[in-house]
């Protein structure tokens, strides 16, 4: 009975432990922008208490291990477990992803409330004063390609986005970055690709801080001399 109950105190105790240093946990600038970043693209908010607290998602294809594993190194203190491997099945082909989750916390509240309309993700309204190079960047990585050697410029694969988030995210692109980026239809969902003439000016914004494994997205842009 004593050894029962000392494993139940001892339980409370590391509960509470965590609970405090939850509490403790606040996104500096450099997470901030990379959360705009992965929410614009692939990253998701889920909440296990109405909205109280959240957690971020991070999970993609194992081949970009390399970058699950740079974006860990960024939220290190927020996360519990290591990123792992996970695999599922989509029409008898295995597939492996590469994973984490952060703790649930209120911090993320915030990015929750302005990302989300109920369950579907949207560009929020304040999105000109979140967007930074940086997340730019991080969005491209997670979402973005090359377009072609003929075409020299870039997509960034929006199809979870209506027309009008899109909209408002080529209003701020050209008002703060100085980038054009047109919208078109791919069968019934909208994507953006940046004009030619801004790609140069679109990759210069963004390389600095592209990881070097994905950096291939970046194609041939730049001209010669």
């Amino acid at each position: 009975m004593q050894v029962a109950q000392r494993c139940a105190t001892n339980l409370i105790m590391r509960s509470n432990k965590i609970e405090s240093f939850k509490k403790k946990l606040k996104l500096n600038n450099k997470q901030r922008s990379i959360l705009v970043g992965l929410l614009l693209g692939d990253g998701h908010l889920e909440t296990q208490d109405n909205g109280k607290t959240y957690r971020l998602k991070v999970e993609h294809s194992i081949k970009q291990k390399e970058y699950v594993e740079w974006l860990y190194e960024q939220f290190k203190d927020f996360v519990r477990s290591e990123p792992r491997e996970k695999k599922h099945r989509v029409s008898g082909v295995t597939h492996i992803s590469y994973f984490f989750n952060t703790y649930s916390l209120g911090t993320f509240r915030f990015f929750a409330q302005q990302f989300y309309v109920g369950r579907k993700k949207a560009i929020p309204k304040l999105i000109g004063k979140l967007l930074d190079a940086q997340a730019l960047a991080i969005w491209f990585m997670d979402d973005g390609s090359y377009k072609s050697a003929y075409h020299k410029t870039y997509i960034i694969h929006t199809l979870g986005y209506d027309k009008n988030d899109l909209e408002r995210i080529k209003d701020v692109l050209h008002k703060k970055f100085g980038i054009e980026i047109g919208i078109h239809k791919q069968y019934d969902k909208w994507r953006i690709y940046v004009n030619s003439l801004s790609a140069v000016k679109f990759r210069k914004f963004i390389e600095p801080y592209m990881i070097s494994s994905l950096k291939y997205k970046l194609g041939n842009t730049m001209p010669k001399g």
